[in-house]
């Protein structure tokens, strides 16, 4: 989802593979007097920022982001109408999905604009902020501004919605001349949940957190403090809804007449499920099984019972992710790699009934050092370095260790068998010059990603920079001409139904990069159109990559169609499958759909997203299906996934941990404003 501010922080990002129009060395160059900000995360710097005011009085901005190998230059010029709102504004540059190119203007009482992804006009009747697609961060941090000058801290927006600011908390940075106090507001209405922004005391911009941060120069050294703060504030907005949201029940509870997806393989029609204190106590048919005396019943019929699903790559963001994630139905979650200090701190929230979230089973994910650097990795210069990670993650709870394209190849065996020495699940990217045969034999128990499966059939010099743009361009390129029934697939494939090497292929990762056009609506997120704001649903029109010039657009969807096949042809010879996104988790029942076409059946769909990656995580006998004596995280649906695998969308009840919560309200929470829409 693409909002302003939070586009360039998300966790996946796109590179550019074609010439743009405007080159990097043809954009603005920021003056001396420019005021400038660096782009960090926890893994160090990732580029520079900048906003300047020319002597006419055109604002300006400048923004030059490398993360992991991916590419953005961009620039805006911006001029002001007689209202104070922006009247004209011009992007150039690219993006890692190719031509930034964005114009703005108001004339004659008419707002027009034109984007990447989309052009538009309407009637410019009050003062409205244009929200800009794309562009550096000036752009954004102007809207900020105008909206914490209005009385009411609400500002209209074009092309549709409203922005409204509440106060979070303040806090002291600087030192010496630099001392000053800044405050961080809650931004509401260009994401499906407030984004956290901090301004000065004059109400300028001065830094924003989430994931990547952008902090002015000097002030670095306040990311660790600024972001504590930042988590606190809201913590207490999410301390407060657990009680709204999730209800405990006064006896067992009976979900009577359902259809019942049960013992994680098959549905069952006409079922009553009852729950008491947690736990799933019996199950059978509605016409035998006995309702308890006083139980609250849930009527099912015509709905469909299924166990809690689970996000196999999800990269919780903040707290706010957990209701969302929720009224999806995902009651746990793998997290293969996020901030360290922010995955601790939510479990010992959640663990004391602070935090309404997901389960989650977290991994640390451990990088080499260098400009490819995972923007959340936790670094190594050294395989001794590697190995008391490996030991700290252990020790702080972890349940495995990713390891990214930047780690030093000749560390990965010592490594992994310290991992497995702990007890801990070895899974990932590959490192730079690594295919995954190499990687198996040196003891990864899992590949991360479809592409990085094709690795394994892409020429050397792919290999040599998959830890940057060559792990996209390389399978766009090549992978609609290889024979999964060929060396080196078919060995590969059979290696790993030999072994039980796990693939998480994340398909609409991999759907998004080379199947869309800019402009296409996106089928993951197609159903949930009208239902978040304005700016969010613009995200949903993003295009892929930008097709070389010796290639066409019908050879990137045969690339793709390529890697779907080969999670056909992977879960046909046995590889064990689990269902993940790496994105919002909204695209969560996309990926089973994209599975159904690969040739799973809706049941095998449903349990790679339920029983498959329980088993994997090892916790298998106690969630994860429908069972008797297994833990009651199960969520009623309505409509009949054992035939549209989609009407797992349409989520009505969850309950995790036996409380139960109302999809609605949860949604509601989530920034979703109703049920998404059902399929035609």
């Amino acid at each position: 989802m693409r909002a302003p501010f939070v586009a360039f922080a998300l966790c996946l990002a796109l590179p550019c593979l074609a010439d743009t129009p405007t080159s990097a060395e043809s954009l603005a160059t920021p003056p001396a007097n420019a005021q400038r900000f660096s782009i960090l995360s926890t893994a160090g710097k990732h580029g520079t920022s900048a906003r300047w005011v020319t002597a006419d009085g055109t604002r300006m901005g400048r923004d030059s982001l490398l993360l992991r190998g991916m590419v953005t230059e961009v620039d805006s010029s911006a001029t002001l109408g007689s209202d104070g709102m922006l009247k004209n504004v011009v992007i150039r540059g690219h993006t890692p999905n190719g031509d930034a190119g964005e114009t703005f203007t108001i004339k004659d009482g008419t707002a027009s604009w034109k984007s990447p992804v989309d052009a538009g006009s309407a009637p410019y009747t009050g003062p409205a902020e244009y929200s800009a697609f794309g562009g550096p961060v000036d752009l954004s941090a102007d809207m900020v501004e105008k909206l914490l000058a209005t009385p009411d801290k609400t500002l209209a927006l074009l092309p549709g919605g409203k922005a409204h600011a509440e106060k979070l908390t303040s806090m002291t940075v600087g030192e010496g001349a630099k001392k000053q106090e800044v405050t961080a507001w809650a931004i509401t209405g260009i994401n499906n949940t407030p984004v956290p922004i901090w301004m000065d005391a004059k109400g300028h911009f001065f830094g924003f957190i989430y994931g990547l941060a952008w902090l002015p120069e000097g002030y670095e050294s306040a990311l660790p403090a600024l972001e504590k703060a930042q988590t606190a504030a809201l913590a207490q907005h999410a301390k407060s809804i657990v009680s709204k949201l999730e209800q405990t029940p006064a006896g067992p509870v009976a979900f009577t007449n359902v259809r019942a997806f049960v013992d994680g393989s098959r549905f069952v029609e006409s079922q009553t499920v009852v729950v008491d204190k947690g736990v799933i106590t019996a199950i059978g048919d509605a016409s035998s099984v006995k309702v308890p005396a006083g139980a609250q019943v849930i009527d099912g019929k015509g709905k469909t019972l299924v166990p809690g699903l689970w996000d196999s790559h999800q990269h919780v963001p903040d707290d706010a992710a957990g209701p969302l994630l929720l009224s999806l139905g995902i009651t746990s979650v793998r997290d293969p790699g996020n901030d360290n200090t922010q995955t601790l701190s939510r479990a010992q929230r959640r663990a004391k009934g602070e935090l309404l979230a997901p389960h989650v089973y977290p991994s640390m994910l451990i990088d080499g050092k260098g400009p490819n650097t995972a923007q959340v990795a936790t670094v190594a210069t050294s395989q001794d370095e590697a190995i008391k990670l490996t030991d700290k993650a252990k020790a702080d709870g972890f349940k495995a260790i990713k390891i990214y394209g930047t780690f030093n190849p000749d560390w990965v065996k010592a490594t992994a068998a310290e991992a497995h020495k702990d007890g801990l699940h070895v899974h990932g990217h590959l490192p730079a010059g690594m295919r995954p045969k190499e990687a198996i034999d040196d003891g990864y128990d899992e590949i991360t990603h479809i592409y990085f499966v094709m690795m394994q059939a892409m020429p050397d010099d792919v290999v040599k920079s998959s830890n940057g743009m060559g792990r996209f361009e390389g399978p766009g390129r090549y992978a609609r001409n290889v024979d999964l029934d060929k060396e080196p697939m078919k060995s590969l494939i059979a290696e790993m139904a030999q072994k039980h090497i796990t693939s998480d292929p994340t398909l609409v990762i991999a759907e998004s990069l080379y199947v869309p056009e800019n402009g296409d609506l996106s089928p993951s997120y197609a159903p949930f159109v009208g239902t978040l704001p304005p700016a969010v649903e613009r995200g949903f029109r993003q295009g892929g990559f930008t097709v070389p010039k010796d290639l066409t657009r019908a050879d990137y969807r045969a690339s793709f169609a390529k890697l779907q096949a080969l999670v056909g042809a992977m879960h046909k010879a046995g590889v064990p499958i689990v269902a993940g996104t790496d994105g919002s988790g909204l695209e969560l029942v996309r990926e089973l759909e994209l599975y159904v076409q690969a040739g799973f059946t809706n049941a095998e769909a449903l349990a790679s997203a339920t029983i498959d990656t329980a088993h994997l995580v090892g916790v298998d006998a106690h969630t994860g299906s429908i069972a008797t004596g297994k833990a009651a995280d199960l969520v009623l649906v309505d409509g009949n996934p054992a035939v549209n695998i989609g009407d797992l969308r349409h989520t009505e009840v969850v309950m995790m941990d036996g409380k139960l919560m109302d999809a609605s309200a949860l949604r509601s929470e989530g920034g979703i404003s109703r049920r998404p829409a059902w399929e035609e």
